[in-house]
């Protein structure tokens, strides 16, 4: 029988996370799933794992700190190591360019970016040691290509992932691990909330060429074919997931 995969998700405790883990779970995929401040919602996850049978681990940690970042990779050990990675952490504190203070722009490119770099380089490290390669997602945004209003520093990091993976795709190749961008529109999660109403969200919605919500689970099929060998021709590439709300 062939060994079950497992994965790892940074940021699974809500939205697009959380999407990718159930799909991962449902896959029959051991999953770890790191969270930040809500056990709670992770230990759900982690209980509909048992009842399928499928191994879980939930691990609380901060993707900027190397330390912590190689425990969530350390922690997939326990089924034999990582073979996917879907890294999704990321914060988007809106707030105007003429505002935004040298804290703020460190703290975004900091979590977005550089958590980015420490989780993919510490999952890819891993699966270049177990030989079996493996695939990447990063989840970045549609504001990386257009930009976004009270999200300078949000592009900006989110543009940064489309570099950073596809440099890994080029580098990573010869080790058979493959590395893929989502960048999702305007996805049904607590998120863009910040920002909108849920009758502003509804009207955005509305407006788009396939009219109607983007929800995470939409993100997480797609992550689900990219990491899976079905995608396995595909490496550096940038998908959108938005409803034709942009065409690249």
């Amino acid at each position: 029988m062939e060994k079950r995969k497992t994965a790892l998700i940074t940021g699974a405790q809500q939205g697009i996370g959380a999407a990718i883990a159930a799909a991962m779970i449902e896959s029959d995929v051991n999953v770890v799933m790191n969270y930040l401040d809500d056990e709670q919602a992770v230990s759900r996850l982690v209980e509909v794992a048992k009842e399928k049978g499928v191994g879980a681990i939930a691990i609380q940690g901060d993707v900027t700190n190397i330390e912590q970042v190689q425990m969530m990779v350390d922690a997939g050990d326990q089924f034999g190591g990582i073979d996917f990675l879907a890294s999704n952490a990321a914060i988007y504190p809106r707030k105007a360019l003429l505002e935004i203070t040298e804290q703020d722009w460190d703290n975004v490119l900091s979590i977005n970016l550089k958590g980015s770099f420490l989780v993919l380089q510490a999952a890819a490290l891993k699966m270049v040691e177990t030989g079996r390669g493996g695939a990447v997602v990063t989840i970045s945004s549609g504001a990386a290509v257009k930009g976004a209003i009270l999200g300078s520093h949000y592009s900006a990091s989110k543009s940064g992932l489309f570099g950073l993976t596809k440099s890994a795709a080029l580098e990573l190749a010869k080790h058979n691990i493959r590395a893929n961008i989502i960048a999702p529109g305007l996805v049904d999660t607590d998120q863009p909330r910040i920002e909108f109403s849920d009758d502003g969200l509804e009207q955005l919605w509305r407006t788009l060429p396939l009219a109607g919500r983007t929800e995470p689970s939409d993100v997480a099929d797609l992550a689900m074919f990219l990491l899976s060998d079905r995608a396995r021709r595909m490496t550096g590439q940038i998908v959108h997931v938005n409803g034709g709300g942009l065409m690249v």
